[in-house]
């Protein structure tokens, strides 16, 4: 049973994601990147909005766009769990 509860948590999830993807209220993730270290990465898109050497480049980048755009940012740690969230929604 509780595999169950986890996959259908999991894709109400997933579909959250998607019903933000391409919105206003989508927010930046600050995620591990292969290619440049550290990648801000906008819910709902598979490609980078910006890619750093540093995860403190990536985060004032994400910060920045967050606050710019009235939303989120998400900071994940190197094992891609959530670490902080920044909150602009209500400014």
């Amino acid at each position: 049973m509780a595999n169950r509860k986890s996959n259908i948590h999991s894709d109400e999830q997933e579909q959250y994601f998607k019903d933000r993807a391409g919105t206003d209220e989508a927010r930046f993730h600050v995620v591990p990147h292969d290619e440049e270290g550290w990648a801000v990465k906008k819910e709902g898109q598979n490609e980078p909005e910006y890619t750093a050497e540093s995860q403190s480049e990536a985060v004032e980048k994400a910060k920045s766009m967050a606050e710019e755009a009235g939303t989120m940012a998400i900071l994940h740690n190197e094992d891609g769990k959530i670490e902080d969230l920044v909150n602009y929604e209500d400014k």
